[in-house]
């Protein structure tokens, strides 16, 4: 007996082919049910390293761990029929050496079934992704804000605003671009730089906090649903306010389970009536 073909996924070539062609739509997934909501409607999901910060409280994304990647990762997978998925390598797995970054690639995406990994860096990191992609693993870049380097980079503040500092970020979409990246996040920096890299480099670039003109867009899921409240970015839209909605089911709940309406009759099991001989 035959089975229906599986859906193809989109690759990270094809999300590279959409350059030029249409805007690439993409979010951050850490799970499966979430996978599963988002996975119709998006190019590309992130298993992201906001994770850290949505999901467990932590103040940055240092903390992240290579098997908390891996666990979420797998979550994801679980979900997906048609998206290209790509999980963050998290700091410390990859900036020590352009090997370390491969050993913690392959084991992500052997683990996990992804696409590709995602590092954060420029022209620090350019032979590393070259050593990647020309063994066999995706790489999609990160430049511009890179909040793995929040604690040696003045916080989490906007970039580009100076000469220096938009000429830095304009060699390292050039050197990640030449390195051989399918696609870049450009995350917090100036509109018209973000607009002017988008127009010089091969890669798809993805703006997060950078420019409409990018090729596409990326969001953390919680913020765009209104699930994280601790800050808002500037270049955060809330689409729906789900916080208040969780809130205020939460109350009702505890409301009908102190007045004891919850359960009622219809959500219990009561003994069948015996059957008669």
């Amino acid at each position: 007996m035959s089975t229906p073909p599986r859906q193809k996924r989109l690759t990270p070539n094809d999300i590279t082919a959409l350059k030029g062609q249409r805007p690439v739509v993409s979010l951050t997934a850490y799970t499966t049910p979430m996978a599963r909501l988002f996975d119709p409607h998006c190019d590309l999901l992130l298993v992201g390293d906001s994770l850290g910060m949505v999901l467990y409280g932590m103040d940055t994304t240092v903390g992240v761990t290579v098997e908390m990647m891996i666990a979420h990762g797998q979550a994801v997978m679980r979900g997906v029929t048609r998206a290209c998925v790509i999980v963050d390598l998290p700091f410390g797995s990859y900036q020590e050496s352009k090997e370390q970054a491969f050993r913690t690639a392959a084991r992500i995406m052997k683990e996990t079934g992804c696409d590709g990994v995602k590092l954060e860096g420029g022209e620090e990191m350019a032979e590393t992704v070259a050593f990647l992609v020309s063994r066999g693993v995706p790489v999609f870049g990160h430049v511009g804000l890179m909040p793995q380097q929040v604690n040696t980079s003045g916080g989490y503040r906007s970039k580009g605003h100076t000469d220096t500092e938009a000429d830095k970020i304009r060699r390292d979409a050039r050197a990640i671009d030449e390195a051989g990246a399918f696609a870049m996040v450009i995350e917090g920096t100036v509109e018209p730089l973000a607009r002017e890299i988008t127009g010089t480099v091969s890669a798809a670039t993805i703006g997060i906090g950078a420019s409409p003109a990018c090729d596409g867009q990326v969001l953390v899921s919680d913020d765009m649903l209104g699930l994280f409240n601790d800050f808002k970015p500037r270049f955060v839209k809330h689409f729906a306010e789900l916080a208040e909605v969780i809130s205020r089911a939460a109350e009702d709940y505890a409301t009908e389970v102190r007045a004891r309406t919850f359960p009622g009759p219809e959500h219990t099991f009561q003994i069948r009536p015996k059957k008669q001989d």
